[in-house]
């Protein structure tokens, strides 16, 4: 069973950092491009980061560049977000994904990305 599980989400201070990891299992996405995305209440989900399969592109929301940092280990069949410096409204529920084939390049749609995570919640006080 194809699966990824997000973990790191907690309850911090605005300003703190936090890392966000995303593990998968099943088969390897090595060679998928991922993504992180986040759902606020009563907000529709909406993109993050995204970054390559060979992991040279990376793509970032204007919320959040500067800021927050995705990166992957593949041999880990892992997927990361650093977040430093974070601000109340990035309080929401984070998820990652993988993307619909192989060999692709990242992508900030939702509707690109079809293997998903059951999500991490992170709340930032302010």
């Amino acid at each position: 069973q194809v699966q990824l599980v997000e973990s790191g989400g907690r309850l911090v201070q605005a300003g703190d950092s936090l890392r966000l990891s995303c593990v998968g299992s099943g088969r390897t996405f090595k060679t998928y491009a991922m993504g992180w995305f986040r759902q606020a209440p009563g907000k529709e989900r909406q993109f993050v980061a995204s970054i390559s399969w060979i992991g040279e592109t990376k793509y970032y929301a204007e919320a959040v560049k500067g800021r927050f940092t995705i990166s992957k280990d593949d041999i880990k069949n892992t997927l990361y977000l650093e977040m430093g410096n974070v601000k109340p409204d990035d309080t929401a529920v984070y998820y990652c994904a993988a993307r619909d084939q192989e060999y692709l390049v990242a992508s900030m749609k939702v509707s690109d990305f079809t293997v998903w995570g059951q999500g991490t919640q992170v709340t930032v006080s302010a």
